[in-house]
């Protein structure tokens, strides 16, 4: 049992001890009067039966709380409240309120915290399995098809096999980008970090996506002349995903004859900050939290003309995640869009 926290208990232990000391000093006083036997003597009394009664009352008060709190303890045990049980026991009811009070709102947020989750998955399956069976469907389709009797034309049969053939492309596609993301999520991912110059490697998927990005008139472009190298410290093949999704994502969702502009500035010392900045369809402002979630798309119609598996930005910020960095994302619907993330950034080896 707690020393601490005993104050209201030895109060009460105190008030009592002086009625009962009170009452009965009265009443030995008025006996032994009536008796003819009272003497200065009696003064004692008083003195000896105040401390016997503190003692006995705070012993008997203690035990009686202990006894009860250890019960709320114990039932507390049963609902696995291993966080409480940590501590010793207190017979402070003000302190036990406190702890009982927190525990009650730990319980709730725990509690709420599993329903969304629980909601999450639910969405989360309801997902996969449209993801899923759209492909699956065209490929079981396509295949029917032949069996019954389209593999006798040479051009159906080829025409179905190619479109058979795109539908597992799309599901090799979605499963890889899922197994990746698990990988990410459980840390089974390992960065291979090296040094390389950042703007060297947004030119490269500059000329990745320079054909897609011209069949809608979009231009790709720095916001400056980046004559030097900027060199980061991170996972080359990984930030290059990133960047790939992020351009890929403002070329789809680019206004036609409009611009993705990436920009590379100084954070802090050793922090550089990328932004990839177009001006296409923006955002909407509610589903900017909502944004990085697996399978989450803004377009709620479900169409799946710009193709994808849904897990793209996803994966951008699990990468950007696995090397303790932040990404960022600001637009206004009708306006554009702004995807920032940073990296560690490293000093440019002197030439020899």
């Amino acid at each position: 049992m707690q020393n601490t926290g005993l104050k209201k208990s030895y109060k009460f232990a105190i008030r009592t001890s002086l009625y009962v000391t009170l009452f009965t000093t009265l009443l030995v006083s008025v006996f032994l009067w009536y008796f003819h036997t009272f003497n200065w003597q009696v003064i004692f009394f008083p003195i000896i039966c105040y401390i016997l009664c503190f003692l006995i009352v705070q012993y008997r008060v203690e035990r009686f709380i202990y006894r009860r709190v250890k019960k709320i303890y114990d039932d507390l045990t049963l609902l696995e409240s291993t966080r409480i049980r940590q501590y010793p026991i207190t017979t402070d009811m003000g302190t036990l309120t406190r702890e009982i009070d927190k525990y009650a709102r730990d319980k709730k947020l725990e509690i709420e915290t599993l329903k969304v989750r629980e909601e999450y998955r639910k969405e989360f399956m309801g997902n996969v399995s449209h993801e899923l069976k759209t492909p699956l469907f065209t490929v079981q389709g396509y295949i029917l098809t032949l069996l019954d009797g389209a593999v006798e034309d040479p051009k159906l049969r080829k025409k179905y096999l190619n479109r058979a053939s795109k539908g597992v492309e799309r599901l090799i596609y979605i499963i890889k980008d899922l197994d990746m993301i698990t990988k990410l999520e459980v840390g089974d991912l390992r960065l291979n970090k090296e040094r390389f110059d950042i703007v060297d490697l947004v030119k490269g998927v500059f000329d990745l996506f320079e054909m897609k990005a011209a069949k809608k008139k979009i231009t790709l472009t720095f916001d400056m002349d980046y004559d030097q190298p900027i060199m980061v410290y991170a996972d080359k093949e990984r930030i290059q995903q990133v960047l790939t999704n992020l351009i890929v994502n403002s070329i789809k969702y680019g206004r036609e004859k409009g611009t993705t502009e990436v920009s590379i500035e100084n954070l802090i010392k050793n922090k550089a900050i990328i932004r990839v900045t177009d001006n296409g369809e923006g955002i909407d402002e509610k589903d900017l939290p909502r944004l990085f979630e697996r399978f989450y798309r803004v377009d709620k119609s479900g169409s799946r003309k710009e193709g994808g598996s849904g897990l793209g930005l996803s994966i951008v910020k699990h990468i950007i995640e696995a090397h303790e960095e932040k990404i960022y994302v600001e637009s206004e619907l009708g306006v554009g869009s702004e995807f920032s993330f940073t990296l560690e950034k490293v000093e440019q080896p002197a030439e020899v």
